[in-house]
C-alpha cells in the first residue's frame, strides 16, 4: 500500500504546476494554499533531501525553511497562522525574508479583532466564554497589525478578516453586524486590500454586500460546512463587492474540520474530490481573465485532501 502512494507522489509534476501557476499570475490570478508546512507534500512541492540533518530529515529545519521551496512553485499563500495573535516586528522580519520578491502573501486578522464573544475553550484562558472588548477596534487593528506590516507592504497581497459563526448572544442579524463593520471599515489604512469571511449564511444579504462594496472590500467566497457552495455564493447578486475577486476553498459543504482533518491528514493524496468547487474555482478564474481582475485563490488540504493536486487539477 505504502510503496505505489510513494511513486505516485514522486511522479507529481511540481515544475508544470509552478509553470502554469506563474502564467496566471503574471495575469493578477494568484494560486496557493492555506498554509505550507506540510511533510504530506514531501515529494511533490518539497525535495527530502532539502531538509536532512547529518543525513536524516529534520522537522525543526524543514518548518523553518520550506517556504523557500514553496514559492518556488506558487506564487501566493494564506496565512492562517495570524489568526491566532498578533505577530511581532521581529516574526514579520523573518518570514518576509524567506520569500522572494515576486511572492505575495494574504493574512487572516487575528481573532482579537473578528471574535465577538470567546469560546468557552481552554486554550482562551480566562477569557473562554466572555465578550471581547477589541471586537473590531480599528485603533488596536492599526497599531498591533497594520503598522508592524507596512515595511512588508510590496509582498503583502490581501489581509482577511474572517468572522466564525456568530450566535444570537452575539449578534442578533446582520443589520447590527453590518451596523459594527461598517465604521471599523470607514476608518482601515488605505494601504492594503482587505475582504471579508463570514460564517454565518444568513447574513449573505444585500445590507451586507452594500457595506462591503462602499469600501471596496471583497466577500470572500468561502467553501465551509455550513456556508452554500461557492457556485450558491457566487450566483447571489451583487456578491462580488470589490475589483479583485477572493476565494478560500476550505472544506466540503457537511463536513467539520476535525472530521476532515481525522479522514485526510498528513495530506499526501487527494481521497475526496470536489467537482463543485473545482468548477466554481474554474468560473472565478475565468472571471478574473475575462475582466482583467485580481484574483486570491487559496485552498486547503481539508478540501479534498491534498491541496497541490487540487490546484493542479484547477490549472490543467
Amino acid at each position: 500500500m505504502v510503496g505505489p502512494l510513494f511513486e505516485e507522489t514522486e511522479a507529481f509534476p511540481r515544475d508544470r504546476l509552478a509553470d502554469r501557476l506563474r502564467r496566471l499570475a503574471a495575469q493578477n490570478i494568484y494560486i496557493g494554499g492555506s498554509s505550507w508546512k506540510y511533510e504530506g507534500w514531501l515529494g511533490q512541492i518539497y525535495r527530502r533531501e532539502r531538509y536532512l540533518a547529518r543525513g536524516r530529515f529534520s522537522k525543526k529545519l524543514f518548518e523553518a525553511e520550506c517556504l523557500r521551496e514553496y514559492s518556488e512553485v506558487f506564487p501566493t499563500v494564506c496565512g492562517d497562522f495570524a489568526f491566532y495573535q498578533f505577530p511581532t516586528e521581529d516574526f514579520w522580519s523573518k518570514l518576509f525574508g524567506r520569500a522572494p520578491e515576486h511572492f505575495r502573501f494574504a493574512f487572516k486578522v487575528p481573532e482579537q479583532i473578528t471574535c465577538k464573544v470567546f469560546p468557552a475553550h481552554p486554550r482562551y484562558g480566562a477569557q473562554a466564554g466572555r465578550e471581547n472588548e477589541a471586537f473590531l477596534d480599528a485603533h488596536l487593528f492599526q497599531e498591533m497589525f497594520v503598522r508592524p506590516l507596512l515595511p512588508h507592504q510590496r509582498k503583502t497581497a490581501l489581509l482577511i478578516f474572517e468572522f466564525g459563526a456568530f450566535g444570537r448572544r452575539s449578534l442578533n442579524d446582520v443589520s447590527e453586524f453590518v451596523d459594527r463593520l461598517d465604521p471599523f471599515l470607514a476608518q482601515l489604512p488605505p494601504e492594503f486590500r482587505y475582504a471579508v469571511e463570514i460564517r454565518n449564511p444568513e447574513f449573505l444579504e444585500k445590507e451586507y454586500f452594500s457595506c462591503l462594496r462602499a469600501h471596496n472590500v471583497a466577500h470572500v467566497y468561502n467553501a465551509w460546512s455550513k456556508m452554500p457552495q461557492l457556485h450558491q455564493q457566487m450566483a447571489i447578486p451583487d456578491s462580488a463587492t470589490a475589483d479583485f475577486q477572493v476565494c478560500r476553498a476550505l472544506l466540503r459543504y457537511g463536513r467539520v474540520y476535525q472530521q476532515a482533518v481525522d479522514a485526510f491528514a498528513p495530506y499526501r493524496e487527494v481521497q475526496d474530490p470536489n467537482p463543485e468547487a473545482r468548477d466554481s474555482m474554474r468560473v472565478l478564474i475565468g472571471r478574473a481573465r475575462e475582466n482583467k481582475q485580481f484574483l486570491f485563490l487559496f485552498v486547503n488540504n481539508r478540501l479534498e485532501g491534498n491541496a497541490p493536486s487540487t490546484i493542479l487539477s484547477l490549472v490543467e
